[in-house]
């Protein structure tokens, strides 16, 4: 399959048929495996994003985050910069509202954002990976633009994804940012 677009609607297709109980188990595991990260439980700052489109829920392990006294940051699309994302101090009180793309997002208030190099671990959702790191996103290249030379900041990328969203090759273009790591309900996939 070399269509970076028929890529992602096969894989698409694939996470949104997975059931209730099989979202709720793959969160689950998901908290296994950053509970017990490194590099998570070091971090005091994590950023998270909310599921959509059936993208691995980590609304638990915010949850966790939360009773681990880590602070989350969600990803806020930047309101002068199109492209571009910023990262909100995420509580169980933050007024939220939809973006343009219809996901839920804190409502701008620039005394909570948290520069990027400011955050310890920035958790991305993706479409589609493969055995090499390379991350297929939705398109908007949000988060590519977000890790260009992460490696100069403080902050260390990890994916999440579904087992089903691994394929044998993503088509990669020049602009696209491989992870360092993508973490799936029953694996930890590091690259670099």
């Amino acid at each position: 399959m070399n269509s970076r677009a028929a890529l992602r609607t096969l894989v698409r297709t694939r996470r949104q048929t997975l059931s209730l109980e099989e979202q709720q188990q793959a969160s689950d595991r998901l908290i296994q495996h950053l509970s017990t990260h490194p590099k998570v439980n070091s971090a005091q700052t994590i950023a998270l994003y909310l599921a959509n489109d059936g993208e691995l829920n980590p609304t638990p392990f915010i949850e966790w985050c939360w009773q681990h006294n880590k602070r989350v940051y969600l990803p806020v699309l930047h309101p002068f910069c199109s492209g571009h994302l910023l990262f909100l101090l995420f509580e169980r009180n933050t007024p939220m509202v939809k973006n343009i793309y219809g996901i839920e997002e804190p409502t701008l208030n620039v005394t909570k954002v948290c520069p990027l190099a400011q955050l310890d671990v920035l958790c991305t959702p993706l479409v589609a990976f493969d055995a090499a790191g390379a991350r297929l996103g939705m398109g908007g290249g949000f988060y590519d633009r977000t890790l260009t030379n992460w490696q100069q900041h403080h902050v260390y990328p990890i994916g999440i994804a579904h087992d089903c969203q691994q394929v044998k090759k993503i088509p990669v273009e020049h602009w696209d940012i491989p992870l360092p790591e993508i973490i799936t309900p029953s694996q930890r996939y590091i690259f670099m």
